[in-house]
């Protein structure tokens, strides 16, 4: 049975393993998640990591990190990325980490989530496109949610970690 909790230090090398798995034949890739996740972490940006569990195992991974609208940090956060082993998708691994991941931005009092992804798989959640852009991204794979109130308009900027190959 498939258990979601907090990442803690010593996963963070399953955690790599998983993220390279899972973006090994990706489409839409630069090969860079784990090196992002790693930055994320060591820079203290992982507000919400969590980790999917299975017999003991780690098969799954998301990274919540905070962004900025317009320059302005204002309680958003990025989702991504989010790395399930290949042997596990499409049973819901995903799913959980997702839900799970917004679940806890919602109780940090977190005003919403951006996304960029598939919009056929994130809008399940509630992510739709909106008035938010991310340089370089057509606008209908950068989705959002918001947890309550109107989501600003802007240019969003995820943290330097996003740089990260290496």
């Amino acid at each position: 049975m498939v258990q979601i909790r907090s990442e803690l230090p010593s996963d963070a090398d399953a955690i790599g393993a998983v993220t390279i798995a899972a973006f090994r034949h990706a489409a839409h890739t630069s090969h860079t998640e784990q090196f992002i996740v790693r930055a994320l972490r060591d820079s203290g940006q992982l507000v919400v990591a969590l980790v999917a569990e299975d017999g003991g195992v780690i098969i799954g991974h998301v990274a919540m990190s905070p962004v900025t609208i317009a320059g302005i940090s204002g309680g958003w956060y990025g989702l991504g990325p989010i790395s399930v082993l290949p042997a596990h998708q499409g049973r819901g691994v995903g799913t959980l980490l997702t839900r799970g991941g917004l679940a806890r931005l919602r109780a940090l009092g977190a005003a919403g989530c951006v996304v960029l992804g598939n919009p056929g798989y994130y809008r399940r959640f509630g992510f739709a496109t909106s008035s938010l852009a991310l340089n370089g991204v057509p606008p209908e794979y950068f989705l959002a949610i918001s947890f309550g109130g109107p989501i600003p308009s802007g240019t969003v900027k995820y943290h330097a970690s996003f740089e990260a190959t290496a």
